[in-house]
């Protein structure tokens, strides 16, 4: 590929959650594996399938009940979210080594501006391999890498050889790329605008490269039409251009939460899952987002935005019960609740500062500490009392009880005079 511009190269890692499953249990590998909810789990779904799985028609945000009935013989595990990031922050270490613009789309993949890094590291495609061969080295895993002048294309190109491939759209050929592909494969259009424009009777990207950019904005909007007007040109488009950073995790429970001692203590664990994360990539946030799902499938998001950076677990619990307080209606029952840092920075901007310390260093000091000893040690799990459940704390309870009949022990006496 002969670069005379910008030059983008999008990673995407191959069934991430499934593939790092099959790594850590090498006797799963070339089996069908399904990580999410168990299949006798009330409302689970999967998150992630192999590609051994897929062959079987199970996909991500199938019911894993469903996904059972299709591959009864697959391996159903529960999602470890604090596996993954670690192997995300790995993978994104990797990836900042060949340029100082990596933009991180998701846990999974990321964009690169390799313009200008040819002396250093050779033609782009030999930086794909490069980068595909150290996170082989590094993590055992595979990723499929696409090349093309916007990070829109390299986005849709990544797509096109999974698993472990390398595609790359040559200067020139974007337009010719793109009516290539059935809409479905645009990045972008979704499963409500395709059908719209089928209602249209638009069923191919060239129908739409036909239009001009105006009737396109009267049939579907000025947002929508200015994004296919784009999109089958091959031009760089607003969804991928400029994304903010989030980090998020939710949870789906198998019976509504009708109190709010219960919910609290759900959002707890979410919170200290999505804290770890902001420290294991080294970033920084100050904006809360609290999502609520409740029994009539009605969902609310309320986010808020400080002058302070979330400084621990406990000070992002205090804002997000904050914001549950706000928007939480305890006359319904909750489904599901999403904990999410938003705007993610990886460098602190300028911003108010605390003047005084409320014990907020030494928390972070521990947190660092809890943060280590997880890398060295991830068979260790540290969690709050209060997120455990009710049999592991008598274990807990008994097993402290055990340790101090070993100690020596003083009984109070009354003293005469």
């Amino acid at each position: 590929m002969n670069v005379t511009g910008k030059c983008f190269l999008h990673v995407d890692m191959d069934a991430f959650f499934a593939s790092v499953e099959q790594h850590d249990h090498p006797e799963w590998k070339g089996k069908p594996v399904i990580v999410g909810g168990l299949p006798d789990e009330r409302r689970s779904v999967v998150s992630t399938a192999s590609y051994e799985a897929r062959k079987f028609g199970v996909h991500s945000a199938m019911p894993s009940a469903a996904a059972y009935r299709l591959c009864p013989q697959g391996i159903f595990t529960h999602c470890r979210m604090a596996r993954y990031s670690e192997i995300s922050a790995q993978i994104m270490e990797i990836l900042s080594q060949f340029s100082p613009d990596v933009q991180q789309l998701s846990i999974d993949e990321a964009c690169i501006d390799i313009t200008g890094t040819e002396k250093l590291f050779g033609p782009p495609e030999e930086i794909a391999r490069q980068i595909k061969a150290q996170i082989a080295e590094k993590t055992g895993l595979t990723v499929s890498c696409g090349i093309a002048q916007t990070r829109y294309l390299s986005k849709i190109a990544s797509e096109i050889k999974k698993p472990d491939g390398l595609f790359i759209v040559p200067p020139g050929t974007e337009e010719d790329f793109m009516m290539t592909l059935p809409l479905k494969k645009v990045w972008g259009i979704g499963k409500k605008t395709l059908e719209r424009l089928h209602k249209a009777s638009f069923y191919t990207t060239k129908q739409i490269f036909e239009k001009q950019k105006e009737l396109l904005c009267i049939a579907f909007g000025t947002g929508t039409g200015t994004f296919l007007y784009n999109a089958v040109r091959g031009l760089e488009t607003d969804s991928i251009s400029a994304p903010t950073h989030s980090i998020s995790n939710e949870t789906t429970f198998p019976f509504d939460l009708t109190d709010r001692y219960t919910a609290e203590t759900a959002l707890m664990e979410l919170c200290y899952n999505v804290y770890f994360r902001l420290l294991r990539e080294k970033s920084y946030s100050r904006t809360v987002m609290v999502k609520i799902k409740y029994e009539d499938f009605s969902t609310v998001t309320v986010q808020e935005t400080s002058d302070e950076y979330i400084t621990s677990a406990d000070d992002l619990y205090r804002r997000t019960c904050a914001l549950f307080e706000k928007k939480a209606d305890m006359t319904k029952g909750i489904r599901l609740l999403g904990v999410g840092a938003e705007n993610v920075e990886t460098e602190k901007a300028g911003g108010q500062q605390t003047l005084f310390d409320f014990g907020e260093k030494k928390k972070q000091a521990v947190e660092n500490a809890i943060l280590s000893l997880n890398e060295k040690h991830p068979e260790i799990k540290i969690k709050k009392a209060r997120t455990l459940d009710a049999p592991k704390k008598q274990k807990i309870t008994l097993f402290l009880l055990f340790l101090l009949s070993f100690f020596p022990h003083k009984t109070a006496t009354a003293e005469t005079p």
